[in-house]
């Protein structure tokens, strides 16, 4: 039998998903939302902001004096649409009954109804649920507080939450535990890679292309910079130690743009590039960065012969780190026992969860829709994914113990 969504949390939803809160906007339209809608219960918000107060961290807590909490997160913002070919409008928040479909490998898609939109599925409808919910975990007996954080710029290098969880601490809250709702099918996830990223600019010494022995070649030192993150690439996937349960499991790294030169008869000065590393739990982020830097040292040596000025430097895009919980952890045996799945599983996409677990705090991933649907046109969550994270909610409230 499926489960029935409330309307007052369908109603959340769609209002969350018309509020374009792309990363490169404000959020504090939806923030304020949350906000009123917490304040009308009689709840006070924290809010940590960024800083120009454009955007805004919320942080709040239902059941305040109880023994414990537990941390329901959710980004706030998303990525954009811009060139992507949607037959709906991404900022509609339509909801469209879907026939059911057989997709790639005799798979059929689930018909009934589909809540569209930017943010669907990552991650508004998880939030919506939560504050929908807010009043139940207000009433609730359970020995455990709910606090609710919602983050800001977490899809451009989750840098709103690091202000979040300073602030947490500051105030002494200390949680038992955390549940990050990031869209897995309401099924508990236990790892994820990290990711890092970072842009790599050479600046070497311009000539005339008949000149060559005078000059530095910016982009030709940056297609050697390039070729040591291949070579690093092909290492992982040849020696690594594999870690199972992932789509890709050994570490990878790519270059994902690259930028150089003015002329075909002048030798560049300039050239960057920009690349990636997502690291397996399991591996080093910052000791892959390390051989890339040791790399570079080298060909500065050759480069500042020719010309002293000449160099390469990094500029750090964002640094997320993998996490790694346990089917074992007493969070993820609650996220099981609510959810109804008795198995867990790993992505490979990032999200905030190393940040909470490297904060201290025990944590899982686990949210409605599937991240097959994020980032993607004509992005949805199917409205028996939110009733399923509904019942979930409703369990949490009645939660006596973690595991």
């Amino acid at each position: 039998m499926p489960h029935q969504l409330s309307q007052r949390a369908l109603e959340m939803a769609q209002a969350l998903v018309r509020m374009n809160t792309v990363s490169a906007n404000s959020n504090l339209a939806l923030i304020e939302y949350a906000r009123d809608h917490l304040h009308g219960l009689g709840v006070r918000s924290r809010l940590t902001w960024n800083a120009d107060k454009t955007k805004a961290n919320l942080f709040a807590t239902l059941g305040a004096g109880k023994p414990s909490g537990i941390i329901l997160s959710g980004h706030t913002d998303t990525v954009p649409w811009d060139g992507q070919a949607w037959t709906v409008d991404p900022l509609s928040g339509s909801v469209q009954d879907w026939p059911g479909e057989e997709v790639a490998g005799g798979q059929v898609e689930q018909a009934g109804p589909r809540l569209y939109g930017r943010g669907s599925a990552d991650m508004k409808a998880f939030i919506a649920v939560a504050l929908a919910n807010a009043d139940r975990f207000l009433e609730s007996e359970s020995p455990f507080a709910v606090h609710l954080a919602f983050s800001y710029d977490e899809e451009v290098g989750c840098f709103g939450v690091r202000e979040l969880i300073a602030d947490m601490k500051e105030a002494g809250v200390k949680p038992v535990a955390c549940i990050v709702g990031e869209p897995t099918s309401m099924v508990p996830a236990i790892a994820h890679k990290g990711v890092y990223r970072w842009r790599c600019c050479v600046r070497g010494k311009e000539a005339h292309s008949s000149l060559t022995p005078q000059s530095v070649n910016a982009i030709e030192m940056a297609a050697r910079m390039v070729g040591k993150v291949r070579d690093m690439a092909e290492g992982f996937e040849r020696d690594e130690p594999r870690y199972e349960g992932f789509d890709v499991p050994f570490s990878t790294a790519s270059v994902g743009q690259f930028h150089g030169g003015i002329a075909d008869n002048v030798v560049p000065r300039d050239a960057e590039f920009r690349y990636e590393f997502r690291n397996l739990p399991t591996a080093d982020a910052l000791a892959m960065q390390k051989e890339v830097l040791a790399h570079a040292r080298k060909l500065e040596a050759g480069m500042k012969k020719v010309a002293p000025d000449a160099g390469i430097a990094f500029e750090t895009i964002c640094e997320i780190p993998s996490f790694l919980g346990s089917a074992r952890d007493p969070v993820t045996r609650l996220a099981q026992r609510l959810s109804g799945n008795e198995s867990t599983t790993l992505v490979a996409f990032g999200t905030e969860a190393g940040l909470f677990k490297n904060a201290g705090i025990p944590t899982v991933v686990c949210g409605p829709g599937s991240i097959a649907q994020a980032h993607q046109p004509d992005e949805y969550v199917t409205l028996d994914q939110l009733a399923r994270c509904e019942v979930f909610m409703r369990g949490l409230a009645l939660a006596r113990e973690l595991g």
